[in-house]
C-alpha cells in the first residue's frame, strides 16, 4: 500500500452552487406531455434479465470470492459501448418503493455511431429483471438531448439521483419523473434519434427517459467528481464525492450533509484518499471504504480504514463505484464479459 491514506484536507475548493436554470420548468413540461411512471412500475415492466453469479471472468483470482453478484445479460456483457460506472440503491433513496439497483453508464462511440449520452439501469435482486432509462437533459421548446458526460458515479437520496459530471459538479435527476414515452405514443420512435421530432420523441429506441432538473456546479476549476455515494448512518445523512488520480495519491474525497439536499452547497470536510486510482469510496459506521482498480486483467483491491488503521481486501476485475445495501459492499464492473454488481461484507 502507497502512502498514509485519509488525511484530512481543505474542502473549500468543492464549495458547491446551484444552477437550475430552466431545468426543472423544462423538465415539468415533458412529464406534463409524457407522463411519469414509478420505479416499481419500471421493475416490473424490465425487458432484460441478469444472471445471478454470472461472468465469473470479472472474479479474477478474487478468493474468498463475494457473497453474491448479479451479471448483466450477454448483449450488455459484450457492447463495446456502454461501460458500466456508476451504483446506488433502493436503501441509499430511503424512498425508493422498492428493492433495487442503480447503475450508472456512459457511452464511448465507435464512429460513425455518434454520442448517446448516459443512462441507468434499474435492476431488482428479487426478479433478476433489469431495465435501462436514458438520462437527457431538457429543454424549454418540449425537447431534450443526450449528456455527454462519463457518469462515472451515482448517488440516491429521497427522490433525487446526482450523478458526477467530472469536471463540473453533480447533475440531478428526479425519480418521480421517469417519463415512459408509451404512454405518450403508440411506439418508441425511431431508434436512431433522440428528442422531439415532428411531434413525436425518440430516445434512441430507450422506453424511459429522465430529464435533468437540476445541478450543483463547483465553483471554482480544479475538483474533480470522479465518483459519489451516500453515508446513510451519519445524522445528517451525507453525500460524498472523489476523485479519480491515475498517477499519484493526491485523490480527495468530500462530503456535504444531506438535510435533505445539498443546502447551500457547503462541504462538510475532505481527505487526501492517499491512494492512486481510487474508482469508488464510500463510508460507513465510521470506517472508509475504498475501491482501487488496476486494469482489465488484473483484480483490483478494497482499501479499508478502521480508526484510521488501513487494511487491504480482495475485489474483482474493474471494480468502480460503492453502495452499501443490506449491511453488505456493494461495486460494479466495468470491462466488457466481466460486467457484474457484486456484494462483500462490511
Amino acid at each position: 500500500m502507497a502512502g498514509t491514506g485519509m488525511v484530512p484536507a481543505d474542502a473549500a475548493p468543492y464549495t458547491l452552487r446551484r444552477v437550475t436554470g430552466t431545468l426543472a420548468e423544462a423538465a415539468g413540461k415533458l412529464a406534463g406531455e409524457i407522463g411519469a411512471v414509478t420505479v416499481a412500475t419500471v421493475l416490473a415492466r424490465a425487458n432484460r434479465t441478469a444472471t445471478r453469479r454470472g461472468a465469473a471472468a470479472a472474479m479474477g483470482t478474487m478468493q474468498p470470492r463475494p457473497a453474491d453478484w448479479y451479471a448483466f445479460d450477454a448483449k450488455d456483457q459484450d457492447t463495446p459501448d456502454w461501460y458500466p460506472q456508476g451504483l446506488t440503491c433502493g436503501e441509499d433513496s430511503g424512498s425508493a418503493g422498492a428493492s433495487v439497483l442503480v447503475a450508472s453508464w456512459y457511452f464511448k462511440p465507435e464512429p460513425p455511431v455518434p454520442e448517446r449520452g448516459i443512462r441507468l439501469t434499474f435492476l431488482s435482486p428479487q426478479t433478476l429483471k433489469y431495465q435501462h432509462a436514458l438520462l437527457v437533459e431538457p429543454r424549454t421548446d418540449g425537447s431534450y438531448v443526450p449528456i455527454d458526460i462519463h457518469a462515472g458515479g451515482v448517488a440516491w437520496h429521497g427522490g433525487l439521483m446526482y450523478v458526477a459530471d467530472t469536471v463540473r459538479g453533480l447533475r440531478v435527476f428526479d425519480t418521480r419523473n421517469v417519463l415512459d414515452l408509451r404512454t405518450a405514443q403508440s411506439d418508441l420512435g425511431d431508434p436512431t434519434k433522440v428528442g422531439r421530432r415532428d411531434g413525436r420523441f425518440h430516445a434512441f429506441g430507450y422506453r424511459y427517459v429522465i430529464p435533468q432538473t437540476d445541478f450543483w456546479r463547483v465553483a471554482q476549476s480544479g475538483p474533480l467528481f470522479s465518483f459519489v455515494s451516500v453515508d446513510r448512518s451519519t445524522t445528517p445523512h451525507t453525500l460524498i464525492s472523489g476523485e479519480y488520480d491515475e498517477d499519484g495519491p493526491g485523490g480527495r474525497v468530500v462530503r456535504w450533509s444531506l438535510d435533505p439536499d445539498l443546502a447551500d452547497g457547503t462541504p462538510r470536510d475532505a481527505f487526501v484518499m492517499g491512494h492512486a486510482k481510487i474508482q469508488g469510496a464510500v463510508s460507513c459506521g465510521g470506517a472508509w471504504y475504498l475501491s482501487q482498480a488496476a486494469d482489465g486483467r488484473t483484480n483490483g483491491k478494497l482499501l479499508v480504514y478502521r480508526d484510521g488503521k488501513p487494511t487491504v481486501r480482495p475485489f474483482p476485475i474493474g471494480p468502480e463505484d460503492l453502495t452499501v445495501r443490506d449491511g453488505r459492499l456493494w461495486s460494479i464492473t466495468e470491462f466488457r464479459n466481466k460486467r457484474v454488481i457484486f456484494g462483500v461484507p462490511l
